[in-house]
């Protein structure tokens, strides 16, 4: 696999990716599984994201705890979110075992940890609906990166997130995501929360570029599993491009 290019930052999605590969665990077999994608991006090669990743500074940071069948799908959009935010972290969920690293990220004092989460299901003490950009601390964004099933486990089953202040977000747009399908129309993919967050954290720059990925990333996505011709001459491309420099595509 071709290296990333020292100006982006290492995805810590695909860092655990490639992790749990070493570790013999095998990914799922879902549709398509069989087609060739490209190592670095996950889409079928013949539409590769590469060349689209955007590249722009946050303050903020992120956090996303998944599960071992997640990070393995190329329809994941956790793995766009750490193309985007430099100072992104990824662990895999487990009930009886805790990785020290996340709770030595949890602790670091540079940090104010935001659990993101809907208020409805929290004490209402822990709950904001904002975030302080005033802070000595920087924000960082744990997101549960799971299905909506395996979220409220891994919520429930976490001792050591009862601590942190619950982010409940008050979306004002429907999701976007056409991916998965969803038994809640409002429920949001991990992109859109994410980028919801970087919006309340002043990070607004960073917030456009991400959802302009993540459109630019489902429409490669599709057009590719419909075998549809590459376009990039869409209105997700031009909103995507002024984040993008001038990179020839990684594929490993």
């Amino acid at each position: 696999m071709n290296p990333v290019p020292a100006k982006f930052a290492i995805n810590a999605v695909a860092r655990l990716r490639d992790q749990r590969e070493e570790e013999g665990i095998k990914p799922i077999q879902a549709r398509g599984w069989r087609a060739t994608r490209c190592r670095a991006c996950r889409v079928i090669e013949s539409h590769c994201l590469c060349a689209w990743r955007p590249q722009v500074e946050t303050r903020s940071g992120v956090c996303l705890i998944m599960t071992n069948k997640e990070v393995f799908k190329p329809s994941n959009t956790g793995w766009l979110i750490a193309d985007v935010v430099r100072d992104n972290h990824a662990f895999i969920w487990s009930r009886t075992e805790t990785d020290q690293q996340l709770l030595d990220l949890l602790a670091d004092p540079q940090w104010q940890p935001y659990l993101v989460f809907p208020g409805e299901y929290v004490e209402p003490e822990r709950v904001t609906n904002t975030v302080d950009v005033d802070s000595s601390k920087r924000p960082l964004f744990i997101l549960l990166d799971a299905t909506w099933t395996e979220a409220r486990k891994i919520f429930r089953k976490s001792p050591y997130f009862d601590r942190l202040p619950i982010l409940s977000l008050l979306p004002e747009k429907l999701s976007r995501y056409r991916l998965r399908r969803s038994t809640r129309s409002e429920h949001l993919c991990t992109a859109e929360v994410a980028a919801l967050c970087l919006d309340l954290a002043g990070d607004s720059a960073a917030a456009s570029a991400l959802d302009a990925y993540f459109d630019v990333f489902s429409q490669h996505y599709l057009d590719a599993k419909q075998q549809l011709e590459m376009n990039v001459e869409t209105p997700a491309h031009a909103e995507l491009k002024p984040f993008v420099q001038n990179t020839a595509p990684v594929i490993g």
